[in-house]
């Protein structure tokens, strides 16, 4: 997909997502933003050798499913360290188990519903600690991927830093598009009460 059918990709998505409701400048800025991300998404998972449609498995591809860019499911919070922190096993689509930190927990907001959200830290093959963020909510194996999905979440040393957790950019893992990997299934703990109607959608009907 070339740079002019990505733009205009973007000026027919903005144009229909934005009737219907006054945006901002900054909130169409932001959904402008979030748009062009999933176009370029969308030009690697179709051209990198490395994507999940070209690695394992070679599944074919269509362009990624999302529901409208929402600024309303841009939430904040602090992050609340866990005084315990337990290493509790997460098991992988395939049946295996994985060992992770439930690390601490997030305080968030939709409009007036209020919910907790788990942030986990696990130790890659590296020796690199990385932190996760995985979920199911009222949208789960209806409109969105059955095992649950996913958010990137990069920690900050500031006890006090304000997070941005955003739901529009929230992800199907690989296993959403190729049996061939294996991914985290979010525990009871991590579902949402509420549908989150933001973020990826099924891949597969």
């Amino acid at each position: 997909m070339n740079y002019l059918k990505i733009l205009l990709l973007i000026s027919v998505t903005l144009f229909f997502t934005s009737c219907g409701k006054n945006y901002t400048p900054e909130e169409l800025e932001y959904i402008h933003k979030i748009e062009k991300e999933r176009a370029e998404k969308d030009s690697v998972f179709q051209n990198d050798p490395t994507s999940p449609f070209n690695y394992k498995g070679k599944a074919d591809f269509h362009p990624l499913n999302y529901f409208d860019v929402d600024p309303d499911f841009v939430l904040e919070s602090k992050l609340y360290e866990y005084e315990n922190k337990d290493t509790v096993v997460i098991y992988g689509t395939k049946g295996e188990e994985r060992s992770s930190v439930r690390y601490g927990y997030l305080k968030l907001n939709y409009k007036g519903t209020k919910f907790n959200l788990n942030v986990y830290e696990t130790i890659y093959r590296d020796s690199l600690k990385y932190y996760s963020i995985w979920f199911t909510d009222e949208t789960t194996n209806k409109e969105t991927y059955g095992v649950g999905r996913y958010i990137n979440f990069e920690l900050k040393d500031d006890p006090d830093y304000i997070y941005y957790i955003d739901f529009n950019t929230a992800y199907n893992p690989y296993c959403a598009y190729a049996s061939t990997y294996s991914c985290a299934i979010p525990t009871k703990e991590d579902h949402i009460a509420i549908a989150i109607k933001a973020g990826e959608k099924k891949f597969h009907d």
